[in-house]
């Protein structure tokens, strides 16, 4: 057995090229992931792994798992160049994705695939090359389709295609999304795929077959993006595509397929049953034979569980009160089983990556009070192995459970919620936080949360309701989503407050309201419903203009399908903070990057002119250079800071 090479304080220098944290709870909590993503080799011998740097700056480091120091194979500053996945491709060689945002007319992400050895030699550009003759700028640089486990630097990847807008006889003609096979050491490239125009997503066999296409047509003449996309699936031995289903994205309705099992040759796929998402098992063999898989009774089963260089699918994964996972491959069900009891303190177990021959397997397990750690299990051996903590400077500091609750709403519905109260402290009178999620289409799980766990370790409590318009419980749950039902989702929100109240968790001349996106919109929200509950509000990237954020939209292919989940009517203006400020008494504070893709910086700019405008106590802080998730230790740092310090005044603390 090696025992865990990296730990506690030395790891985070080691892992980040940065110091420690002190012992201020913003810069512990504020930190970024120490290990932001990881994969194992095909031969599971060595893992690599994305760590922080200064800003939005990452590295890609390389480790024997056999002993020894990790080795830098690659970094980016952040400014505005971001690594966030990196997978091997062959025992020595890494294929990465780099992105960025940038602000050329209007917010703007781009991507790019690159590959390099695990020394960081030998660098190529996977994604198509640019050149002055192409008729518009690539913003998508492709993503993986097949890792072709039985090749060596190898991969499938798909691609939009921009053609060249010259006449020559080298200029690229075709146009749309495709698949390639890509050399990553030559860049030999063979189209597998040829692009179609409206193509949104193709899904392999893992073994280099294309088995799955999605196409999402255009809504009439207007050029948006339409509201169904339509896959399609190849039989055994037929290259023709022949109808699979159409799925509706605002909907929820039809076969969506996650996966594929060459050896069964079916695809699993989720689809309604009773309201609630099921995984269903769809011959591909021309029959279309549906069989049921699995189901739950009480919530969605949202993810189709797969493992190693192939991604075969073995299992289904749903949340109730907390995640759980049924496995329907046999080694993988007596497997679990036998991981939870050798780690009963961490609950939490996923399945990370594995060998090419399955027999080493990278997992993740964590809990509420364990940020999470990964592990190597080796078959063979029967060993199980800590390898990283994601968190290392949490290593030591208490933690505070995390405990399910039912919240009663003025009309009796009975809300789940979770509840985070300060470790060691006694829970009564206490002030308090309630903190909706986004989304809105979205849930709270139980487990580790940063935002939650910062607030607790300042000797707060803090509750975290999935409101009606969360996604995770079926389509009677959801309702119309948490902006076309924001009356019934902000009264849940509300009704979480008061019931923290009458608990005695909470007094009552001490509770706020605090969300990040539509946690923010919620918080917002709650100080127009009903402005003497909350003391306080902190918003983070807020909605706050429900007519703005469709206009937002207007020059992405998406448009359509977000002014159809937004909606219509008068709720647009009733149910937008900005057009309401002047209700709200609580004073607020705003955070926002101003490269916000997801909710643009002028949400929060109209929030706060609205709020001086109306003589109310507003504040806006605003992150240069940084997006929706504000991923940068010191900027996180100083929003929990400025965050504490806010409501410690605001609720006279």
């Amino acid at each position: 057995m090696f025992a865990r090479f990296l730990a506690g304080a030395s790891a985070w220098a080691l892992l980040g090229g940065m110091a420690a944290p002190a012992g201020d709870p913003a810069d512990i909590f504020g930190a970024r992931e120490s290990v932001e993503q990881i994969s194992l080799s095909p031969d599971g011998t060595k893992v690599a792994y994305l760590a922080p740097l200064a800003g939005q700056g990452s590295a890609v480091y390389t480790v024997s798992l056999a002993g020894g120091e990790p080795k830098l194979a690659a970094s980016v500053d952040g400014k505005p160049q971001r690594l966030d996945r990196c997978y091997w491709v062959s025992n020595d060689r890494l294929a990465c994705r780099v992105h960025a945002v940038l602000k050329v007319e209007e917010v703007t992400p781009v991507s790019r695939m690159v590959a390099f050895d695990a020394d960081g030699k030998n660098f190529k550009l996977l994604s198509q090359q640019d050149s002055v003759d192409q008729r518009y700028a690539n913003l998508y640089g492709g993503g993986i389709v097949d890792l072709l486990p039985a090749e060596d630097g190898a991969l499938l990847m798909d691609r939009w295609f921009v053609p060249d807008s010259s006449s020559t006889r080298l200029s690229k003609k075709q146009e749309g999304y495709g698949v390639v096979r890509v050399d990553t050491r030559t860049l030999a490239t063979r189209v597998v795929e040829d692009p179609t125009r409206h193509g949104v997503e193709y899904l392999s066999d893992g073994t280099g077959r294309v088995r799955i296409m999605g196409t999402q047509p255009p809504a009439g003449a207007t050029g948006y993006a339409g509201q169904k996309v339509v896959y399609f699936y190849r039989p055994t031995g037929s290259d023709r595509w022949q109808p699979f289903s159409e799925y509706d994205v605002l909907g929820g309705t039809g076969l969506n397929p996650y996966a594929i099992d060459p050896k069964l040759n079916a695809a699993y796929a989720l689809k309604k049953e009773g309201g609630r998402q099921a995984l269903y098992r769809v011959a591909l063999d021309g029959s279309m034979r549906q069989e049921p898989v699995f189901a739950h009774p009480q919530v969605d089963v949202d993810e189709v569980l797969r493992i190693g260089r192939t991604r075969r699918p073995v299992g289904a994964g749903f949340a109730t009160e907390k995640r759980e996972a049924v496995f329907f491959d046999p080694e993988l069900k007596k497997l679990s089983a036998a991981l939870a009891k050798s780690l009963p303190n961490l609950p939490l177990i996923r399945f990370v990556d594995a060998s090419v021959d399955e027999n080493k397997l990278l997992l993740w397990a964590g809990s509420d009070t364990d940020p999470g750690r990964y592990f190597i299990y080796d078959k063979a051996a029967r060993q199980l192995s800590e390898v990283l903590a994601v968190r290392p400077q949490l290593e030591g500091v208490a933690l505070a459970p995390v405990k399910a609750v039912s919240v009663r709403a003025a009309d009796g519905t009975a809300i789940p919620a979770y509840l985070t109260l300060p470790a060691n402290r006694p829970s009564k009178g206490l002030p308090a936080i309630v903190m909706p999620h986004g989304g809105p289409s979205a849930r709270d799980e139980w487990g580790f949360d940063w935002l939650a766990q910062f607030f607790a370790a300042k000797g707060y409590a803090v509750l975290q309701p999935n409101y009606r318009g969360s996604s995770g419980y079926g389509d009677a749950w959801f309702q119309k989503n948490g902006f076309q039902s924001w009356q019934m989702a902000i009264g849940d929100v509300n009704d979480a407050g008061r019931w923290l109240v009458a608990e005695g968790i909470a007094d009552a001349a001490k509770l706020a309201s605090v969300g990040w996106s539509y946690g923010g919109y919620a918080a917002l929200q709650s100080g127009v419903a009903d402005p003497d509950l909350f003391k306080a509000v902190v918003a983070i990237a807020p909605v706050t203009d429900l007519p703005l954020l469709k206009e937002e939209s207007r020059g992405w292919a998406n448009h359509m399908i977000a002014g159809r989940f937004i909606g219509s009517g008068p709720h647009l203006s009733a149910g937008s903070p900005a057009q309401n400020a002047a209700r709200i008494k609580a004073p607020v504070l705003l955070f926002h990057g101003d490269l916000d893709r997801n909710v643009g910086i002028g949400q929060s700019r109209r929030m706060a002119d609205e709020l001086r405008d109306s003589g109310k106590k507003a504040e806006l802080v605003v992150y240069p250079r940084l997006d929706h998730y504000l991923e940068d230790s010191a900027a996180r740092a100083d929003m929990l800071r400025r965050s504490d310090a806010f409501l410690r005044a605001s609720l006279k603390l």
